[in-house]
């Protein structure tokens, strides 16, 4: 088997998917309109995707609420204080970090505006 995509039921998938975009340079390969406004995203890499969408409306968890431990998405980066900055003026939130840990990796939390967490990541040694 191949790992196709993940699912993430959101308040409102149009706005989420163009800051993801806009934000994380993630693109649009599939796009359905309503009820559901499914939207695909793939990474930069084209290797991993995900899927926005909002169905049903009263299902949607309270992330915000979530600690980040329990659900997250990473992205690696190469300039972790130029991101978080950058991210954080586009309105997401420091969570935690920057830290290393007992493996050299550098690690920091951030939230959407939604309230969803996103790990950013510097591995000592890339893992992908």
């Amino acid at each position: 088997m191949k790992f196709e995509h993940f699912a993430i039921n959101v308040e409102d998938p149009p706005a989420v998917a163009a800051w993801y975009v806009e934000h994380l340079q993630m693109q649009i390969v599939r796009h359905v309109g309503e009820p559901t406004h499914m939207h695909f995203l793939a990474d930069s890499t084209g290797r991993v995707m995900m899927e926005l969408y909002n169905n049903p409306p009263d299902l949607i968890p309270d992330y915000a609420a979530q600690d980040p431990q329990v659900l997250h998405m990473a992205f690696a980066v190469e300039d972790m204080e130029g991101t978080i900055t950058r991210l954080e003026a586009a309105g997401a939130k420091k969570v935690g970090g920057p830290g290393q840990t007992p493996f050299g990796d550098v690690l920091a939390m951030v939230r959407d505006p939604w309230g969803f967490a996103i790990q950013l990541t510097q591995r000592a040694e890339p893992m992908v």
